[in-house]
C-alpha cells in the first residue's frame, strides 16, 4: 500500500437533496478522503511544501461543498475527486460521503476512487 493521507469524516454543510424542500435547508454531510500523494513520505524532508496540506484540503472541500446546491451526493463526490486531482499533487483519491437521511439507517453513503491519468506528453516522454 502506498503512503496515504486520510481525512476521516470531515463535517460539511451544504444544500443537497432531490426534493426542493430537502435542498431548502442546509444539511450536514460527512466526507472521508484517502489521498495518495505523488511523492511518498520518505521524500518529504519534514517540509510541508513537499506534501499535501490536509488543512488546506479540508477548507477547500468545505468551501466546494457549500458553493452551490446539488441534488445528488454522487455529483458532489465526483466534483470533489476531480477538484482534488486538479488542485493537489495526488495520484489517487478515494471519496466517501455519508448522509444521515433515511430513518432506521446509520447513513446512506457513496464511495468512489479516481486516479490521475498520465498526460500524453508524460506518456511520450517515457517511450
Amino acid at each position: 500500500m502506498r503512503d496515504t493521507i486520510i481525512i476521516r469524516r470531515l463535517r460539511v454543510s451544504t444544500h443537497i437533496g432531490v426534493p426542493d424542500e430537502e435542498r431548502a435547508q442546509p444539511q450536514t454531510l460527512w466526507i472521508t478522503l484517502r489521498l495518495t500523494p505523488i511523492h511518498g513520505f520518505d521524500d518529504l524532508a519534514d517540509d510541508i511544501t513537499r506534501t499535501v496540506d490536509y488543512h488546506a484540503v479540508a477548507v477547500d472541500i468545505a468551501s466546494l461543498s457549500a458553493a452551490k446546491p446539488r441534488r445528488l451526493i454522487e455529483s458532489l463526490a465526483v466534483e470533489i475527486a476531480d477538484h482534488l486531482l486538479n488542485a493537489y499533487p495526488l495520484d489517487k483519491v478515494f471519496v466517501e460521503i455519508e448522509k444521515h437521511i433515511l430513518p432506521d439507517t446509520e447513513c446512506v453513503a457513496v464511495k468512489l476512487v479516481r486516479e490521475r491519468v498520465a498526460s500524453q506528453s508524460e506518456t511520450q516522454d517515457s517511450d
